[in-house]
């Protein structure tokens, strides 16, 4: 079982940053991948941005440049730090894991907010 803790979401302006955070329970090298979600009102969940157990990282085409994933071995804890904020990337963003020793788990979320 792996319990994942967001943190970080709030009510930024447009053109700010925010860095999002997500803490595991277990040690992140028995975490093979983690992804950032975010899911907007009225639509679907969508992958943002990945980063594996060897480093790699990859993001969406509509956020490169913007969109920067992290990973900080020694707290567990994989970030999200988000530049240049528009309105469009409002919503709830997700941490979601597949564990190396099998299954897949989501974080409860944090809400983010970008005022015009």
């Amino acid at each position: 079982q792996v319990h994942l803790a967001e943190s970080g979401g709030g009510l930024v302006q447009a053109g700010g940053s925010l860095r999002l955070s997500c803490a595991a329970s277990v040690d992140i090298f028995d975490i093979d991948n983690t992804g950032w979600y975010r899911q907007a009102p009225g639509k679907q969940r969508e992958l943002v941005a990945v980063i594996s157990v060897s480093g790699a990282t990859n993001a969406a085409d509509s956020v490169k440049g913007r969109f920067r994933i992290s990973r900080d071995n020694a707290k567990n804890t994989v970030y999200l730090t988000v530049n240049k904020m528009t309105p469009e990337d409002a919503g709830i963003y997700y941490c979601h894991v597949d564990s190396a020793r099998g299954g897949a788990y989501w974080g409860q979320g944090t809400q983010v907010t970008v005022s015009s």
